[in-house]
C-alpha cells in the first residue's frame, strides 16, 4: 500500500490546516489561565476580591458548605485540570516519537499542577479536603501516558477536548452560583461576578468550539 492509500490516523483536532480552528487553542488556553488567576467574586466599594481558589478556601468554613448543601467546592480547581486534559487530547494523532508531542503532553500535566494543594493543606487538613485534587492530577498524568494508544481512534481527541470544555465551563460556574448567595448573606453586602468567571467561560467555549468544528468538518485542528 503506497502512502496515498494509507489510512489517515491524524486526529481531527491536531495539526489542522484550518487557521480558525488552529488559532482557537492558544486563545482558549490564555483565557482559561488568566481567568483562573483573576477575580471570581468582587465588591469594589468594600475592596473585596476573591479569585476562584480564594473562594474555595474561604467558603469551606461556612455552615451550608460544611453541611454539604452546595456542590463540591473542589470544582473551583477544575480549570487547570480541564485545560491540561485538553492540551493532551489535542495531541492525539501526533507522531508518538516527536519531542513536540511529549512537550505538549508535559505542558498539559504541568498546567494541571496548578490545582495541587498547598503543603499546609496536606499537613494540617483532613485528606478529604485535598485528595480529590491530587486524584484529578493523577488522571491527567494517566491520560498523557495513555494518549499513545488513543491514536488508533482519531475521534478520541476531539471528543476528549469537547468533554473537558463542558466540564470546565459548567461545574465551576455551577458551584459559584451556589455559594455566591451564601457569601452575600454572610457578609451582608452585594458581591458581583468577577472577570475571571467570564474568561474561564470564554476559554472553555473556545475549546469546545474547536472540537465541534473539527468533528463537523472532519479536519484536524
Amino acid at each position: 500500500m503506497n502512502s496515498s492509500q494509507s489510512p489517515n490516523l491524524q486526529s481531527p483536532i491536531s495539526q489542522s490546516p484550518n487557521p480558525l480552528i488552529a488559532n482557537l487553542l492558544p486563545l482558549a488556553a490564555t483565557a482559561v489561565l488568566l481567568g483562573y488567576f483573576l477575580p471570581w467574586i468582587v465588591h469594589p466599594t468594600a475592596g473585596l476580591t476573591f479569585i476562584g481558589l480564594d473562594v474555595s478556601e474561604w467558603v469551606k468554613f461556612l455552615p451550608p458548605v460544611q453541611a454539604g448543601q452546595t456542590p463540591n467546592r473542589d470544582y473551583f480547581y477544575l480549570p487547570p485540570i480541564t485545560l491540561g486534559l485538553s492540551l493532551i487530547f489535542y495531541t492525539v494523532g501526533w507522531p508518538a516519537r516527536s519531542w513536540r508531542t511529549w512537550a505538549m503532553r508535559g505542558l498539559g500535566v504541568a498546567v494541571s499542577l496548578l490545582a495541587f494543594p498547598s503543603i499546609e493543606a496536606i499537613r494540617f487538613e483532613d485528606a478529604s479536603q485535598w485528595q480529590p485534587r491530587v486524584a484529578a492530577i493523577g488522571v491527567v498524568a494517566a491520560v498523557a501516558l495513555l494518549s499513545v494508544a488513543f491514536g488508533r481512534w482519531p475521534w478520541v481527541g476531539a471528543v476528549g477536548v469537547l468533554a473537558a470544555s463542558v466540564v470546565g465551563l459548567l461545574w465551576p460556574t455551577w458551584v459559584l452560583a451556589a455559594v455566591r448567595p451564601i457569601i452575600i448573606e454572610f457578609l451582608q453586602v452585594q458581591v458581583h461576578t468577577g472577570v475571571g468567571v467570564w474568561l474561564n467561560g470564554v476559554g472553555h467555549v473556545l475549546l469546545g468550539l474547536a472540537a465541534v468544528l473539527a468533528l463537523k468538518n472532519k479536519t484536524a485542528v
